[in-house]
């Protein structure tokens, strides 16, 4: 008995504990905002179906050790929910039951002493329904009993699984039970049965219908969305701004990288939203380089920075391309030049009711002639100089959902031209090693856009410039670890 008073005090302290939230930032997205996506969606559903949304699975680093959690953007953006082993489902009626009709239910992991005191806070049940409003909410653990009659709707639409979930032996309603789970209850074909089936008995199982509705819902943003995007990429510029006026010959690739992070900490983002890309020379000829791992940067490259913070789950992407020593030599400043030139080409066409497909031609027309012009491509060349798309969507994700036809008023968009040159290109050697990426977010609005990114210096004047400045970290050098000896 003792014993169990003990864990029901420790408990208390530790709710307690937890209820205090002024050490909390306050602007994050309010119960409010994911009560309205979840009606949205339930006007996008078809008739008689219910919308089933899993938890991301918790992901192993090494050992005992796992990454930071990161929960799927499609419950957070209906929810606000950020912790793992939990499944909501949002029904286009109302269901009855015995204590009060509902149209949406959610099952999550259960508060808990020794784990909390490990791992850190959970909501628990009574907390998503008192500090998120869905309602009901229930335990996961109360999952496999809880009765649903799946056969009875037309529609059950849900992504489809990846077999990439970790069973937690020592949990019974972990994400991998909770998915078994469901399986068992809307009566998942097992794929080795179908391979013997001619045709695929009928079902009213949907794994492809929710991908265009959640692409239409979050393709469009609202404006609370739009204020976290801004400052997500006000930070990010304030970022590139710092690097500018710090960077100097013999830094590394990973210090480059680090000041960025440091600035993007020092504004209280809570992370990266994709691996940072940070290319000096040709390494920057690499579309997704995040070694980052050149120990010294010499004084006549170029260096390719493409990084994005994350602010309360919503990411800018910004890239800029800036001369090590502070002074573009002439090849890179005209090959500069030019996809700045294609940049803008596409910006001036940048509202709504321009196709996706209008944006990229705009600027690869810019970049084909060009590359004729410098010598460095042929006419009639199929070239591979330009080997990437210019525009996606912003978000939750940084290649955020959104539909890819034509632009809309309140998409969060990015325009990103880049030329690459590789060492041993068909090209006279001065050009190689030469990569230049250039990439801003923007708002489509009404009547055109909203540069999102405009802080960011773009233009070799502007750059050159920024690169003159002091920077407050001119003074912090840290001693040469080789060198230093232990005194006694």
């Amino acid at each position: 008995m003792m014993k169990y008073r003990f864990l029901f005090l420790l408990l208390g302290i530790i709710a307690r504990a937890f209820g205090q939230d002024s050490d909390l930032p306050n602007d994050f997205l309010k119960d409010t905002f994911h009560k309205q996506r979840r009606e949205k969606l339930r006007e996008k559903l078809p008739a008689n179906s219910v919308a089933v949304f899993f938890a991301n699975p918790v992901r192993n680093r090494a050992n005992d050790v796992d990454f930071i959690y990161h929960q799927d953007p499609d419950l957070f953006y209906l929810t606000g929910y950020r912790e793992p082993h939990a499944v909501l489902l949002v029904f286009k009626d109302m269901q009855p039951a015995s204590n009060g009709n509902y149209n949406e239910i959610i099952f999550v992991q259960p508060r808990n002493v020794r784990a909390e005191m490990w791992n850190g806070r959970r909501l628990g049940d009574n907390g998503v329904r008192t500090q998120l409003g869905i309602s009901p909410a229930f335990n996961n653990r109360d999952f496999a009993r809880y009765g649903i009659d799946f056969s009875k709707f037309d529609k059950i639409l849900f992504f489809d699984f990846k077999n990439d979930v970790r069973d937690v032996a020592s949990d019974s309603s972990d994400l991998s039970d909770l998915i078994r789970q469901f399986k068992i209850k809307i009566k998942y074909p097992d794929s080795r049965n179908l391979v013997l089936q001619k045709e695929p008995p009928p079902t009213n199982l949907d794994t492809q219908g929710l991908e265009s509705i959640m692409d239409q819902l979050r393709g469009i943003k609202t404006q609370e969305e739009i204020s976290l995007i801004r400052k997500a990429v006000k930070i990010s510029c304030q970022a590139q701004i710092e690097v500018m006026k710090a960077i100097r010959p013999g830094m590394s690739e990973r210090e480059i990288e680090g000041i960025h992070q440091y600035v993007f900490k020092k504004y209280q983002a809570e992370d990266m939203g994709y691996p940072s890309i940070v290319g000096a020379g040709h390494n920057g000829c690499i579309l997704h380089y995040i070694d980052n791992y050149k120990p010294q940067i010499t004084n006549k490259e170029l260096i390719l920075m493409d990084l994005g913070a994350e602010f309360h789950g919503y990411t800018a992407d910004i890239t800029r391309t800036i001369p090590v020593n502070g002074k573009f030599s002439e090849e890179q400043k005209l090959v500069y030049e030019l996809v700045l030139k294609a940049q803008e080409a596409a910006m001036k066409i940048c509202k709504p009711g321009t196709s996706f497909t209008s944006i990229y031609q705009a600027t690869k027309e810019i970049i084909d002639k060009g590359l004729i012009e410098l010598g460095i491509a042929k006419p009639g060349e199929r070239h591979n100089y330009y080997p990437h798309g210019c525009c996606h969507h912003i978000g939750l994700d940084v290649h955020d959902r959104g539909p890819y036809e034509v632009l809309e008023e309140n998409m969060a968009i990015t325009i990103e031209p880049g030329i690459y040159i590789p060492e041993n290109s068909p090209c006279d050697p001065k050009w190689w090693g030469i990569a230049v990426r250039i990439e801003d977010d923007f708002l489509v609005t009404r009547g055109g856009f909203e540069h999102l990114s405009v802080l960011g210096p773009r233009t070799v004047k502007d750059i050159e410039e920024t690169m003159k400045l002091p920077s407050p970290l001119d003074a912090f050098v840290l001693p040469d670890l080789d060198k230093t000896e232990k005194k006694d």
